[in-house]
């Protein structure tokens, strides 16, 4: 079972996202977060698998929420899926920096909702539609906007980075196996160690490192530069 808090708001898309959730097998809806002070709040108490988190929400937004459930060892065990109705947002991109999974867009179907607390729960992937990441490509190449130097990657081996590239274009443990000709176990492997050498959360950080260390440069395809 899939334990899911849900951080809105707008009390009619908090009884939406709890119906899309109690009509699936597998999820449940442990709790309800009016803003993101609640949010965190709730996130200390109880132990959620998956946070949907709002962006924009009065006395504390979804952006600093995320950056103090990630940074809390109370609660840095749950994956926040950052929910948004503006695909270019570029506060989406510093929610990654915090520590946020990934993002969804509000008018996404639930069958995909479904999907990406599932994909983000088991750890298996960044949730990584094309706009995703376009958008990490588009803020990443701006010159202010990088926080990690290129050296920090230099302790990985060249497989790690090979995979830190592949992982940074929205592949899965299984596609980067069969790109690599491995094993799913070893691919796994290689992902796990590259998040620990580089302290990462979770593989969406991963993938603001790969572009913020210039190992993966914005407009160039990861299976090309891999």
């Amino acid at each position: 079972m899939i334990r899911v808090l849900l951080a809105d708001d707008l009390p009619l898309a908090r009884v939406a996202l709890r119906t899309t959730l109690e009509s699936a097998e597998g999820f449940e809806a442990v709790g309800e977060a009016r803003n993101g002070e609640e949010a965190v709040a709730l996130a200390r108490e109880i132990e959620a698998d998956v946070i949907l988190m709002d962006l924009k929400m009065p006395v504390l937004d979804g952006l600093e929420a995320t950056r103090q459930i990630v940074g809390d060892d109370a609660s840095s065990g749950a994956r926040v899926i950052i929910l948004t109705t503006y695909e270019t947002d570029d506060r989406v991109f510093e929610t990654l920096r915090a520590g946020a999974s990934g993002f969804l867009l509000k008018d996404a179907e639930p069958e995909e909702l479904l999907y990406a607390i599932k994909t983000v729960a088991e750890g298996e992937a960044l949730l990584a539609p094309s706009v995703t990441r376009r958008l990490i490509a588009e803020f990443a190449s701006q010159p202010t906007s990088a926080r990690v130097t290129p050296d920090a990657v230099e302790w990985l081996t060249n497989r790690e980075r090979e995979v830190l590239v592949l992982v940074a274009g929205g592949l899965s443990n299984d596609e980067i196996a069969d790109h690599l000709v491995i094993s799913r176990a070893t691919a796994k492997t290689h992902v796990s160690r590259a998040m620990r050498k580089l302290q990462a959360h979770d593989r969406a950080q991963l993938v603001v490192i790969a572009y913020e260390s210039g190992l993966v440069v914005p407009g160039r395809r990861a299976l090309e530069a891999a």
